[in-house]
């Protein structure tokens, strides 16, 4: 054999081998996710011909998915694709519609037929059955994201009957995958800790990656954002699914590793309100087939337990109250791959195949029952206009007192739920409160879905049940903190709204500064343009008049003033500052024709009324304990809606950093403790000037650990204990979670003339909460309450009675001076799931304003 030839001969055959030592024994071919008895065609490649390697070998990687999915495609005449979306991190977000090529080529009319047979338009049978698989919310969820594989495999290539009869019959949309971030993070985390060996050992680090990668780019949990919709993955799906409106939904996840399958009705009692029981039996008709197929290979499975279907925000959830049937699944999760629980080892590859296999029984149930589904789905809707009119309720009507923009984003929301919303057309008088033509928005519930109109703007603090899966409240005019009202009677007249965007008027050139008001959602994204870019601003602490070329301008507390003189920066790239702020940010910019104003002792130039700022520059810590959804939070917050750069260090290496070159640090809930060291230093920074911001539990340690209070307070020495209580071990769940508040939303009372409540309409503040502990009233400074809850204090969600009375009347939040510098400790969160607009301007005002915050210099302990 010629010298080279051999050498080729001997390269494959190590390579090969190599091949062979590197697959783990729990890799499999793809006649390991074949159906039995079925044909499959043989021209249609497998996925391993293209990627190299077997599914459980190592992480699919997602460019390799897509890659062959997009192949599967382009290859059959039954699957078609299209990118509906990206992520934050810019990967594509697939939808594949997979029918019958003459379904195919009738696609559009399909999709119409199908929408007016909702609404009894259409003949039951005049249409295939819409059917919604969705993988990969969690990008931890290995199953989740590969068993889009076989299953678009299958289409593409079983040939047999009854795959012709499913493709004639049904209209199946796959999203692959919702959310690509965290799966890549995910891959990446497990390939780093790849090894040769068959590792599966559960403390391997290659299967420690849980929280981190469950998430998207910011940490946000995407399987809570169907109602929220502040993320970009979601917005993608959101519109694809009401573009179809299917008539079954499967949400494909993984739990912990130990747990056997789960799927769907889940438990009994712990159902929405607003959804039929009847969607409970039919999911449970469903149900029986893949009890069938995993009886057929003796399987463990549970279906009635933990998991619930109240929360409304839920990919499983959010179908029910929809008019589809929201299908569940829950596989034992492999993590690395393949790993040893109590109930023996559990392979990624059998996690595929058991998902892909509940894909085709969620479809074919689907089919078995078509008739019964397509008559609930009929009856739904049709129950809803009904429902709409009950009562004499013609809608609710909203407005935001000097923010267009939150209000506008509201409606964006509300649209990207198929809501129709008209801006109303003239003032119009509800329960005493004036809301103005123009800035006003009126909800008819006379729409088909008004179940899901309902479920955003009712409350509800009366369950059967107190055990929550998930937050047990959310009212969303309450999280955006608008005024609204429920309309009975005529509906009023209004133009349709879409809640665009709208820039602000193009500001003149000033010849003595410029000033706008800080109600404006992206009031602080404008402030922060400013000090990004060296300009010295100012912030009013009491209103006032400003003169301008137009007239009198009235700006309220926090309102910013920029002045021209003694600026280092140049009055003409002041001037395009404050035109790109009008046009990016929709603030109003007015130029000051003078220093003088209406208001007695309020000129411009009084520096005991508009205060001097300074550019934060901010640490936001996280892990250690800390609670990613917290961090992520904040950092989408600060980063991705005021444009405001961050830095996060990890909490074990905040001693490293040279306090010096910052000026805040944000300590969120979960473990926030520092070490002594370290709680030392932060200290001394904070008394040099330095702002510390906690929320939850970073609050609850840093009352203790900097302010020196909150501790449990000591029992009274004659006060007599009570006797040990005994209860039957039965009731352990629900006691457990009796005083458990999963979350909910709370009345609080705002100090609009505090620093934190500058751009706050008025005093009536709600707010999230979802943990237990109370902050302690400070005894010798009665200013260092900015935001107390109200003697009844629950709005909507559950709360037991114990814990409204432990909670009312109690800090919200505790704003102290703590030498040149100071604390800021709010209990709850207030961008919780970056949701709560309502409550986002907190977070800004305790950045941009703490330096507002004075220390009262009388005394007061004890008054």
């Amino acid at each position: 054999m010629p010298r080279r030839l051999f050498a080729n001969a001997f390269a494959a055959f190590v390579f090969a081998a190599c091949l062979s030592l590197s697959a783990p024994v729990w890799a499999k071919s793809v006649e390991y996710f074949q159906v039995d008895g079925v044909t499959y065609d043989a021209n249609v490649p497998f996925f391993e011909d293209m990627a190299g390697y077997e599914i459980g070998e190592r992480p699919v990687r997602f460019d390799d998915m897509l890659a062959y999915l997009r192949d599967l495609a382009a290859r059959s005449d039954r699957i078609s694709v299209e990118t509906i979306g990206y992520s934050h991190e810019r990967r594509p977000i697939l939808s594949f519609t997979v029918t019958s090529p003459g379904n195919h080529a009738n696609l559009e009319n399909i999709r119409q037929t199908h929408l007016a047979r909702l609404e009894g338009r259409a003949a039951a049978d005049a249409a295939p059955m819409v059917v919604w698989i969705n993988f990969g919310v969690h990008g931890a969820e290995t199953s989740s994201m590969d068993a889009a594989i076989p299953l678009l495999y299958h289409y593409a290539a079983a040939s047999d009957a009854d795959i012709a009869s499913q493709l004639d019959n049904a209209v199946m949309i796959f999203t692959v995958v919702f959310n690509p971030d965290g799966h890549a993070r995910r891959i990446d985390h497990t390939e780093t800790f790849w090894s040769y060996g068959d590792n599966t050992d559960p403390n391997d680090e290659a299967h420690n990656l849980w929280v981190e990668a469950r998430t998207n780019h910011y940490w946000f949990d995407l399987n809570r954002q169907w109602l929220l919709l502040t993320q970009p993955e979601s917005q993608a799906w959101i519109r694809q699914w009401h573009k179809w409106k299917p008539m079954v939904s499967a949400d494909y996840h993984e739990m912990g590793s130990a747990s056997p399958y789960y799927f769907h009705p889940g438990e009994e009692k712990r159902r929405n309100p607003l959804i039929p029981e009847r969607a409970r039996e039919l999911t449970l008709g469903i149900g029986q087939r893949h009890a069938a197929f995993m009886d057929s290979e003796a399987r463990l499975y549970t279906t009635e337990e933990r998991f619930d279907n109240f929360y409304i925000g839920k990919g499983s959830t959010y179908p029910q109250i929809n008019g589809s049937l929201g299908i569940l699944f829950e596989a034992g999760a492999a993590r690395g791959g393949a790993i040893q629980t109590e109930r023996g080892l559990v392979e990624n590859a059998d996690n595929v195949r058991t998902q892909f296999r509940t894909a085709l029984t969620t479809i074919q149930g689907a089919l078995d029952l078509r008739s019964e589904i397509t008559a609930y789905q009929r009856d739904f809707f049709a129950e809803n206009a009904r429902q709409g009119a009950r009562g004499g309720r013609s809608g609710w009507v909203f407005t935001a007192s000097g923010d267009p923009e939150r209000a506008a984003r509201f409606v964006r929301v509300l649209n990207m739920h198929d809501i129709e919303v008209v801006r109303l057309s003239s003032d119009m008088n509800v329960d005493g409160r004036t809301y103005p033509a123009g800035s006003s928005y009126f909800v008819s519930t006379a729409q088909t879905n008004s179940r899901m109109i309902r479920g955003i703007f009712e409350r509800f603090t009366e369950f059967e049940e107190n055990i929550f899966y998930d937050v047990s409240g959310w009212t969303m005019p309450l999280t955006y903190d608008l005024e609204y009202s429920e309309v009975r009677g005529k509906a009023p007249a209004g133009t349709p709204a879409s809640g665009e965007f709208e820039p602000a008027p193009a500001p003149q050139r000033a010849a003595y500064g410029y000033v706008f008001d800080w109600s404006h959602t992206y009031a602080p994204r404008a402030l922060n343009r400013l000090l990004g870019a060296g300009v010295m601003a100012r912030a009013a602490t009491e209103a006032t008049l400003v003169r301008t070329a137009n007239g009198d301008v009235a700006v309220g507390r926090g309102a910013i003033f920029v002045p021209l003189a003694r600026q280092r920066v140049a009055p003409e790239a002041i001037f395009a500052i404050m035109t790109k702020i009008a046009a990016e940010d929709g603030v109003p910019v007015h130029a000051a024709a003078s220093g003088l104003t209406p208001v007695t002792g309020r000129d411009l130039g009084a520096t005991n009324i508009f205060r001097a700022l300074r550019a934060p520059r901010v640490v936001l810590a996280y892990d250690g304990g800390l609670s990613r959804y917290d961090v992520g939070e904040v950092w989408w917050t600060l980063d991705y809606q005021h444009r405001m750069p961050v830095t996060l260090v990890h909490k074990d290496d905040l001693g490293s950093l040279d306090w010096g070159n910052y000026t805040h640090l944000v300590l969120v809930g979960g473990n926030a403790a520092l070490e002594p060291q370290m709680t030392d230093a932060l200290e001394g920074w904070i008394a040099g000037g330095g702002t510390l911001v906690a929320t939850r539990g970073g609050a609850r340690w840093a009352e203790q650990a900097i302010l020196g209070r909150g501790d449990d307070e000591e029992k009274d020495e004659g006060e007599e204990a009570p006797p040990p209580a005994r209860f039957d071990f039965e009731q352990m769940g629900l006691r457990d979670a009796e005083h458990v508040i999963g979350g909910a939303v709370f009345a609080a009372d705002l100090d609009t003339s505090h620093p934190l409540g500058f751009g706050f309409a008025n005093r009536d503040l709600p707010v999230h909460r979802n943990v237990t502990f109370t902050l302690t009233r400070p005894d010798d400074n009665p200013y260092a309450v900015p935001v107390q809850y109200t003697d009844e204090p629950l709005l909507t969600g559950y709360a037991s009675q114990r814990r409204q009375a432990e909670i009312a009347g109690t800090p919200s939040i505790i704003a102290e001076r703590k030498g040149r510098g100071a604390v800021i400790l709010m209990a709850d969160n207030p961008v919780f799931r970056g949701a709560y607009p309502g409550t986002e301007k907190l977070l800004m005002n305790a950045i941009f304003f703490a330096g507002l915050i004075d220390q009262p210099r009388g005394a007061y302990a004890g008054d």
